[in-house]
């Protein structure tokens, strides 16, 4: 299970030591480094995270006043010069508070917590997925001021559309207000996985596997790099 990290510090210098230190973990990903929270919250609408380093002492906005904005945050490991915010930060459930400057041996164990805490989020959301493959058909989706119940058998492929998503059924088009990380949460992943930061496609639609894409109808969607590993896994166990 590789987990995908995100650096948020506006010291290049802290950065750098982080993106070492990862290097030295095989199943740690950096996706991007970020100077501020406030670009840090552009990219968390684009891309799937599971773990923040987070500064706290930042221009603009805090790294504890950004993490009271997130509804749902990734795991965050906290790692500031500053040992007077530590228990605001176990308040907030972060996973560990590392104070700056710290050992390889150090980040590793607070790397282990993370693991564990990811191993055990996984386990119980494919436990609770379990029975919905038998029980749920359907979703309501609110669009407007509608409200669509939405067939999962007749869901093609969803795509994500800024703070909106485009939902792709057999019948019609529907435009929600909502991020692709919540309603992925509404399907079962075994039928619905997620290909891309931007698409989630139903496993049952597929017509065609070419490369680094998939064709449902007349669309070609492609298949990110972070994504890959896990939609490849999943079409072996068919």
């Amino acid at each position: 299970m590789n987990i995908r990290c995100l650096i948020i510090d506006d010291e290049p210098l802290a950065q750098r030591v982080i993106e070492r230190f990862a290097e030295n973990v095989p199943f740690l990903e950096i996706i991007k480094k970020c100077n501020s929270a406030i670009e840090a919250i552009d990219v968390l609408h684009e891309v799937e995270v599971d773990l923040l380093f987070l500064d706290i002492n930042m221009p603009r906005l805090s790294g504890m006043d950004f993490l009271k904005t997130l509804k749902n945050p990734p795991l965050v490991i906290i790692t500031t010069a500053y040992a007077e915010f530590a228990i605001q930060g176990y308040e907030l459930d972060v996973v560990d508070y590392l104070m700056k400057p710290f050992a390889f041996d150090r980040f590793y164990k607070a790397i282990q917590k993370a693991e564990e805490l990811l191993k055990g989020k996984t386990s119980r959301h494919q436990e609770a997925r379990e029975p919905e493959k038998q029980e749920d058909t359907f979703i309501f989706i609110k669009s407007s001021k509608k409200t669509y119940k939405v067939n999962l058998q007749d869901i093609l492929y969803i795509e994500a559309l800024g703070d909106y998503v485009k939902i792709y059924t057999t019948e019609k088009m529907i435009i929600s207000y909502q991020s692709l990380k919540n309603i992925e949460t509404l399907l079962p992943s075994g039928r619905f996985p997620r290909v891309h930061k931007s698409f989630i496609i139903a496993l049952s639609r597929i017509d065609l596997i070419e490369g680094n894409q998939v064709k449902i109808k007349d669309r070609l969607i492609p298949i990110g790099t972070n994504f890959k590993g896990d939609f490849e896994k999943l079409i072996k166990m068919i």
